[in-house]
This record gives structure tokens, C-alpha cells and sequence, in this order.
């Protein structure tokens, strides 16, 4: 995005940080080449965009830290080196947006995220659940992080979202584990029956005041649109739905941010890069919104644990309710 690099950011509001690792996926390798592929393909991403109001690098400081260097060969010091990386440039800025790599390093996130916020919400858009046990000996392979964030107390399970599910599972009960814990889970099916503002709706209320963390696995998007993944599922969002349904998160209180699970060697059109560079860029908007627009302030008062998820027609009717005239920011310019 022709971020200026700053190596050992100090300081702003948001760092971009690359996390060259695939360690953890299960099928088709390839994402530790991502954070370069993405950089590649967002050349372009500068300015103002097109009904995005005000130039998001005039309103928020973002630099680009670099790469994390992490090791290719064991799990475990793959994550904890994340972990620190990770949770050091919270202690000296605000947010990150972390290009990776495989899933699993959404661990190493939540948990730097955790460190500065307390638990947190989280809206996770992937064509998988990842709340799965280890398999093969891998602890932290790409289907674990989210199990692992509600087993050490990073996340609410009651104020996380997944939307886009589907595919094929190992077992029949794959999403056992998330729904006992209370988990609100979007299949790309209901996605398909229901509109996205019901959906964003619905998101906005089980998330309520809490900071909120927003993870993208780029096979949320059907493989038509993004080919380049590890475990591409047809049947998913298209990129604009993926793009609309992100306009929620400038009414939250975004605190980190991944786009992960790129694969570039599966997509010599770079195409997938180019789409998560553009995902990247609208969460750097959105954080923009919600940190200097007042007119889009965060929810004050979350719904009780559930309700939200509980009740998607009410979660749907509430739509009305919403006043879609309220993003304008202070110069008067319209935030999306």
C-alpha cells in the first residue's frame, strides 16, 4: 500500500506485519509466500477510495513493520515466537493487521490481543469452523486456533461469529465443539437465505461494546473468486459480499486484525493476493471509522450472552431499526 517500513515500529495507530508460515496447514502448502504476494498486489490501494469518504492514511498512521521471522520447522517455537513478535508491537501501538500464513498463527494474535484487552469478540470468516483437536501430533495445526483461543480464555465463545461455513469435515459432529460453547455460526447456506445487513445486524449484536478481533481466512471466498488456498471450498461469499459484510466492523471496536491462508503458487494470476490486500485494506478503513468518526460509535450494550445467535429472525427484522444514513463522518464526508 506504500506504507513507509518501519522495522521497529513505535508509536501508530495500526502496523502491517507479515507472517511468512505454513507449518500448520493440513492439504496444499504455500502461505508462508503470502505477506510478499499480498504487499505485491497492493500497489494500488492508495488515495481515497471510491465511497470510502476521507483517505483512511490521512485519518489513522499505519506503517508497515515487516516480516516476523518465524521458523519453518516446529510448531510450537513458530508460535511462541509469533506470541512475542506479536505481543510487542501492542505494548508499542495500538492494532496490527498480521498478512499470513497459515491460520494457526491467529493463536499467537488472540493471545497478544488478550494481553492488552482482556478477553475479547471475535468475527472469524472462513469456509472452516478451526475449532478441531490436534491431529497427527500437530498441536497447533490451521484447524486448532479458535478451540485453543476458548480453551485458554482468549475469547468470549458467546460473542464469536463465523461466517461462511461449509465444505466436507472429517466427522459429522465438526461443529459440536463451537456450538456447545455457544459460538454463532453462519453457514454459507444461511448466508444464501438471508440478506447481508441481517447478517452485519446480527454480527453488531452479538458482538456488542466488546474490543473485537477480525480474522479473515481467504477460502471464506469462493475458489471462482480465490483459487490461490491451501483448502479451497466451492459454495462461498464473493468478494463483494465479503467486502459489504465488513462495513460492520467500523460500528465495533476493532482491536487487531488477520488476512490469512493465501497460497500464491495456486493462483499465478495473483488475483487471491490481490483480493486480500483489498480485504486488507477495507479493515484499515473500517478501523478508521470506528476510532475517528463519532458518528460511528461502538455499541454500548451487548444483547445477554446468545441472544443474537439465538434468534436470527429478530436479529434480521432489527435491520429496520437501523439508521443506514448514521456513517458520516465529522467533514461531512460519507464513511461507507
Amino acid at each position: 500500500m506504500r506504507l513507509r517500513h518501519r522495522p521497529d515500529p513505535i508509536g501508530h495507530d495500526v502496523v502491517v506485519v507479515g507472517a511468512p508460515y505454513d507449518g500448520g496447514t493440513s492439504y496444499r502448502p504455500g502461505a508462508r509466500f503470502a505477506p510478499r504476494a499480498i504487499r505485491h498486489e497492493s500497489s494500488l490501494i492508495h488515495g481515497v477510495g471510491i465511497d470510502r469518504g476521507p483517505g483512511v492514511f490521512d485519518r489513522i498512521d499505519v506503517v508497515d513493520g515487516g516480516d516476523i521471522d518465524l521458523s519453518p520447522f516446529s510448531m510450537d517455537l513458530a508460535m511462541d515466537t509469533a506470541t512475542v513478535a506479536l505481543t510487542r508491537l501492542l505494548e508499542r501501538n495500538d492494532a496490527f493487521l498480521m498478512l499470513g500464513g497459515d491460520h494457526s498463527l491467529s493463536l499467537a494474535a488472540l493471545r497478544a490481543v488478550h494481553a492488552r484487552h482482556g478477553r475479547v469478540a471475535v468475527l472469524h470468516l472462513d469456509a472452516h469452523s478451526d475449532t478441531n483437536p490436534p491431529v497427527y501430533g500437530g498441536t497447533y495445526h490451521h484447524g486448532t486456533p479458535f478451540r485453543w483461543a476458548i480453551e485458554e480464555g482468549l475469547v468470549d465463545p458467546e460473542r464469536l461469529v463465523q461466517v461462511g461455513i461449509r465444505g466436507h469435515n472429517p466427522r459429522p459432529d465438526s461443529l459440536d465443539y463451537a456450538r456447545g460453547h455457544g459460538v454463532s455460526i453462519v453457514t454459507a447456506a444461511d448466508f444464501t437465505r438471508r440478506s447481508p445487513r441481517g447478517i452485519a445486524e446480527q454480527i453488531r449484536r452479538t458482538v456488542g461494546g466488546l474490543p473485537l478481533y477480525v480474522s479473515v481466512d481467504i477460502d471464506v471466498v469462493d475458489p471462482a473468486y480465490a483459487p490461490g488456498t491451501g483448502t479451497p471450498a466451492p459454495g462461498g461469499l464473493s468478494s463483494r459480499e465479503v467486502l459489504t459484510l465488513l462495513d460492520v466492523v467500523g460500528q465495533l471496536r476493532p482491536v487487531g486484525f488477520d488476512v490469512v491462508e493465501v497460497s500464491p503458487a495456486y493462483d499465478p494470476s495473483g488475483i487471491t493476493s490481490l483480493l486480500a490486500a483489498e480485504i486488507g485494506a477495507e479493515l484499515l478503513y473500517q478501523y478508521a471509522r470506528a476510532t475517528t468518526s463519532p458518528a460511528s460509535a461502538p455499541v454500548d450494550s451487548p444483547l445477554p450472552p446468545g441472544a443474537a445467535a439465538d434468534d436470527a429472525e429478530n436479529a434480521e427484522n432489527a435491520v429496520d431499526a437501523v439508521d443506514a444514513e448514521s456513517a458520516v463522518d465529522f467533514a461531512g464526508q460519507r464513511w461507507g
